[in-house]
């Protein structure tokens, strides 16, 4: 079955790229698509059905083949099969079999091609391409094989992306994307070559077993004296920080909107973007030995939050403003991956594609009704043209804002998986990272009530035929957004103990082991036999039924996750102050009065405070000037060299050295053998006389030499 669910995209893939022309543009196109809700539903078999206290240490591998033998490297291409595998199973191939679907009604009719010309059996192909190498990165088995899966989706990203191969914009996203994320990936693979020379395996369980002596090894790079711990988990990271669009390396995710809008809901909403949250929580065993790393993770994954909701708070292209809303959210994952909460940075992931694929494909269907229009200033008033639109972005709105009932587990995904984050943040001691989210959820609640009100409230702006023409998009587009919006409504509801309940309740649905702790902590018993107890409410809040209280036991390699038994941020979480875990649904309430107050009660508002705050807004309109200081820090003097390289290396050396030759030394020599044929016999004895001289005399000192 897992191997089914691996190979069924690359099949369809190569059926539609190439096998078009013999069945059909249409047929191949339902061939990829088939192929991809098979391999959905397989995986939600595998999800629903997986029992990870059945397998040794909460996993099993799947051998495809015998990969790389190189001396001590042995690698095998193999499917690695625990639970957070399951989980990226089920997010990958859901949003993408639906993404699939909701291609046949946005593609139809594209403007960007000439007519008669065939595009979409390669876009089907490059999303199922996408797909393949997606499953195989969350499924690997081995760091090299992860590399691969990572960069395959570089390519296919790079591929999407640039689509539209005809706009320069579309190319010069393409090419950033790409770019942007080979910077990442070179600290990824320093960090897989760091673990080889320390370890001698690049395989997971090997690595992971060396995890506690990574953590007393001392390693020399650039001139210093690192942890082992700590170089390997900041050099990983930096390779997330590229995938997953983090400060610094951010730059690309926005651009990355030139391509089609399935592309946006497909690679930066639900999957590619969260293969960096996927990267730290499946190196926990490494990360939970490197408390500096870490810190640093937490720190950097909240001013993300922060700067990607100040960006949104400004932006009009409605495509723009979900993907700033994407790169906070990925920061929401890191803060809870850096202190320890790695269960539930998994659960916002795993409600986040949901949410923001619904987001994505719903702000999809707007642009398709109002002819490809993205500008949200040229929107209003669309709610009765398209009203099953408006209740999907408004369900999509209601989850990422954290709509729910606060101190109780009922409310949208977005309301259970944030404010598990938040809780985790002030448990795990960063105060910083706390007080950021909370403004940052502010600010979320903001920009996404302001793009429903912009978009589906007021009078009708913009160019009055679209508006006239704007018309409901097609079922087979409404169909995928009902799915998702059944996960934006209930998948926080229905897994949230799994996810971000007791230490019981987490370590059984990971396959963590774990035991009872008395009064001072000591540990009673098995806590794999004990693996299905506690799945009920925690009657002390302490982590189990009847007062029990519970902390992790695993080693490193044991279960889906490793959290160190010291790690207590997850039962400290449902201890905080209920001040703090009311407090992002305040921040959401004064985010949705500002917005309502904004762009309802007084729309001239928004005008007069960006006149009177012109730096401010330019500063957030221009994206914190990052583009601006990177094109003055890196792209020109870059090209100054690469033009003096050109001119004077290429042009006066290179160019220079072969025109010499051929025009100033070959005609000299060739003027004097010129010269020579003279034409008179005379001449040709004389040279033939001196030839025979020559001759004679080198045979004559040479004779005599031996």
């Amino acid at each position: 079955m897992e191997t089914i669910i691996l190979f069924a995209p690359l099949v369809g893939a190569i059926l539609c790229g190439f096998g078009w022309k013999i069945i059909g543009e249409t047929a191949a196109m339902w061939v990829a698509t088939g192929l991809l809700f098979l391999a959905a539903i397989l995986s939600w078999v595998v999800f629903l059905t997986f029992d990870p206290t059945a397998h040794p240490g909460g996993h099993y591998t799947v051998s495809i083949l015998r990969w790389i033998e190189s001396g001590s490297l042995s690698t095998d291409w193999a499917i690695r099969m625990d639970r957070l595998t399951a989980i990226m199973l089920i997010v990958v191939t859901t949003v993408s079999a639906l993404v699939h679907l909701y291609s046949f009604g946005y593609m139809a009719h594209d403007d960007n091609w000439r007519e008669g010309e065939v595009y979409r059996p390669r876009f089907f192909a490059y999303l199922s391409f996408f797909t393949f190498a997606m499953l195989m990165l969350v499924t690997a088995d081995n760091l090299v094989q992860m590399f691969f899966g990572w960069e395959g989706v570089g390519v296919a990203s790079y591929l999407l992306i640039g689509f539209y191969y005809r706009k320069p914009s579309a190319n010069a996203a393409a090419i950033k994307a790409f770019v942007v994320n080979r910077v990442g990936d070179f600290g990824f693979a320093l960090g897989i070559f760091g673990l080889f020379f320390l370890v001698d395996s690049i395989n997971f369980s090997d690595v992971f077993a060396a995890a506690p002596t990574l953590a007393e090894t001392q390693l020399s790079f650039l001139w210093t004296t690192w942890n082992a711990a700590e170089l390997i988990a900041f050099l990983l990271f930096i390779g997330a920080m590229g995938k997953s669009a983090q400060l610094i390396l951010h730059t690309w995710l926005p651009d990355a909107m030139e391509g089609p809008t399935p592309v946006s809901a497909l690679i930066h909403a639900a999957t590619m973007v969260t293969a960096g949250v996927f990267l730290v929580c499946r190196m926990s065993p490494i990360m939970e030995f490197a408390p500096h790393a870490t810190a640093f993770i937490t720190v950097l994954g909240a001013t993300t939050a922060f700067f990607a909701a100040t960006v949104g708070l400004v932006q009009t292209d409605i495509k723009r403003v979900i993907a700033y809303s994407t790169c906070s959210q990925l920061g929401y994952m890191f803060v809870a991956a850096g202190v320890g909460l790695y269960s539930a940075a998994m659960f916002h992931l795993f409600t986040h594609a949901f949410f923001k694929a619904m987001l994505f494909l719903g702000a999809g269907s707007v642009i398709h009704a109002m002819h490809h229009e993205q500008d949200m200033m040229n929107y209003g008033g669309l709610r009765k043209k398209i009203p099953y639109t408006f209740w999907a972005m408004m369900i999509g709105t209601l989850a990422i804002t954290g709509v729910g009932i606060p101190l109780t587990y009922i409310g949208f995904a977005g309301f259970l998986s944030k404010d598990a984050i938040i809780e985790g943040a002030y448990a795990g001691g960063s105060s910083y990272g706390f007080w950021l989210l909370v403004v940052a959820a502010a600010m979320t609640s903001f920009y996404s009530w302001r793009l429903i009100f912009l978009t589906f409230f007021g009078a009708p702006r913009g160019d009055k035929h679209t508006h006239e023409h704007a018309h409901e998009s097609p079922m087979v587009m409404l169909i995928p957004l009902a799915v998702l919006a059944l996960g934006a409504v209930f998948s926080g509801m229905v897994w949230k103990k799994d996810f971000f309940g007791h230490t019981n309740e987490v370590a059984a649905f990971y396959g963590i082991p774990y035991e009872e702790a008395g009064a001072h902590g000591e540990g009673h018993g098995d806590g794999e036999a004990k693996a299905d107890a506690g799945h009920g409410e925690a009657k002390d809040g302490k982590g189990g039924k009847g007062g029990h209280h519970y902390v992790f036991a695993g080693q490193p390699g044991e279960g889906a996750l490793y959290i160190a038994p010291d790690n207590t941020v997850l039962d400290d979480a449902h201890e905080v102050p209920k001040w703090v875990k009311v407090a992002p649904f305040v921040a959401m309430l004064l985010g949705f009065a500002l917005s309502w107050l904004f762009y309802i009660v007084n729309p001239s508002l928004p005008g007069r405070l960006a006149e009177n705050q012109r730096p401010l807004y330019l500063f957030l309109k221009n994206k914190w000037y990052f583009d601006e200081l990177y094109d003055a820090i890196f792209v020109k003097p870059l090209i100054g060299v690469g033009r003096f390289f050109w001119r004077k290396g290429d042009g006066n050396v290179i160019d220079g050295t072969i025109n010499g030759v051929a025009m100033g030394i070959i005609p000299f020599f060739t003027r004097l053998a010129g010269r020579a044929q003279s034409g008179y016999i005379f001449t040709y004895a004389f040279w033939m006389v001196v030839g025979i001289a020559v001759l004679i005399t080198w045979m004559t000192i040479g004779g005599g030499a031996e």
